[in-house]
């Protein structure tokens, strides 16, 4: 896949947010590097779909505030940290113009166990679709574009977390 990606250590900056394309699983070997100390390597990767409410989309739009952004998301990787032992969590996420099939966000968590690992990489997910200021308008197979509300499933996941676990 052609990209302007560049890698980023996710030890000193955790989230990128850019409209440059970005290559999964050269993130993932990036990210793994260097981890002797993982027994787990957790990677949530979400792309575009060509269809949302029963419509065909031919392309997505997101927008979002750098600074908001990058500050939301920072403090939603700090909240993983703080609830599971994991040893470094990122996000990547794009912007600007899609299309079906591209990757639009990747949560990378590595931990020394695979059940904290995931949790927290569901943790970071969940959240980053409720509480991260992305906007995000889709145009559909006609043309016309139109803004992407939020979903109760998205919610009613995000608010799974808020109950501490038996």
């Amino acid at each position: 896949m052609p990209t302007t990606f560049q890698l980023f250590d996710p030890d000193q900056q955790p989230v990128l947010i850019s409209a440059a394309p970005f290559d999964p699983e050269a993130a993932l070997r990036a990210f793994r590097q260097g981890r002797p100390d993982a027994g787990a390597v957790v990677s949530f990767l979400g792309q575009m779909r060509d269809y949302n409410e029963g419509d065909t989309i031919t392309a997505m739009a997101l927008e979002h505030y750098p600074a908001m952004t990058t500050k939301s998301l920072q403090a939603i990787i700090a909240q993983a940290k703080a609830r599971w032992p994991v040893s470094a969590v990122a996000v990547i996420h794009r912007v600007g113009l899609l299309y079906p099939e591209d990757p639009i966000v990747m949560v990378l968590v590595a931990g020394a166990h695979r059940g904290d690992s995931f949790r927290a990489c569901e943790f970071v997910i969940d959240y980053l679709k409720t509480a991260a200021p992305f906007w995000k308008r889709e145009q559909l197979q006609n043309g016309c574009w139109r803004w992407v509300e939020g979903r109760d499933s998205d919610a009613n996941a995000t608010a799974r977390w808020l109950n501490p676990a038996p």
